[in-house]
């Protein structure tokens, strides 16, 4: 696929999303690979349900310097982490829903399960609902930098094949392709939505 189908590909995710309020206030980015060295993702303080080609920067994945000089997005280092940790990996996206925010501070701990759910098959690899997921939780940071290397190193590989949630914050997940990520988004979405209606009636 080339690098004008990807971005166009990822602009239409963007607008999607956005339609759907889920990067409120410029919150939220998103991201496509280039290759192995090099990604695109939207620069920082943009609305993204009106961005554009344009409103994308080309970003080093090795060290997030965007050699165009604008400034690219606050969690750039997020981005990187993902393309170098999954060579497979070719788009990212952030976003900010309240479903996500919310139950990041739900969670005891530094893991949110969810069993039970068909919808669980919308994410790659996942064929049951009998499975037992684990979508990793951490702490916030404003310390990006500091954020990445501690997902890096306290998390394996095999705990971020989808994606993780920061404590209030939201949710990162990648896939294979901008339709894979965005699948995987909007199903764990409603999976979010989901455990926040049963441990609201569980307490009723």
């Amino acid at each position: 696929m080339t690098q004008q189908l990807q971005l166009a590909e990822l602009v239409a995710a963007c607008r999607w999303l956005g339609a759907k309020g889920w990067a409120p206030a410029t919150g939220g980015n998103m991201s496509v690979r280039q290759d192995t060295q090099w990604c695109w993702l939207s620069e920082s303080g943009k609305d993204k349900g009106s961005l554009t080609e344009s409103d994308f920067l080309q970003v080093s994945i090795a060290d997030n310097t965007a050699p165009s000089g604008r400034t690219p997005s606050a969690e750039t280092g997020l981005h990187t982490l993902i393309y170098r940790l999954f060579p497979e990996a070719q788009a990212v996206l952030h976003v900010h829903t309240v479903n996500a925010t919310v139950l990041s501070r739900l969670v005891k701990g530094n893991r949110l399960t969810l069993q039970g759910y068909e919808m669980q098959k919308s994410l790659r690899g996942q064929s049951s609902h009998l499975d037992a997921l684990q979508i990793p939780v951490f702490d916030n940071d404003q310390d990006i930098s500091a954020l990445a290397q501690r997902i890096h190193s306290g998390t394996s590989k095999e705990d971020l094949q989808w994606g993780f949630l920061l404590r209030g914050h939201g949710l990162t997940c990648w896939g294979r392709n901008v339709e894979e990520a965005r699948r995987h988004l909007e199903g764990l979405e409603f999976l979010f939505e989901c455990e926040i209606l049963r441990r609201r009636l569980e307490v009723l």
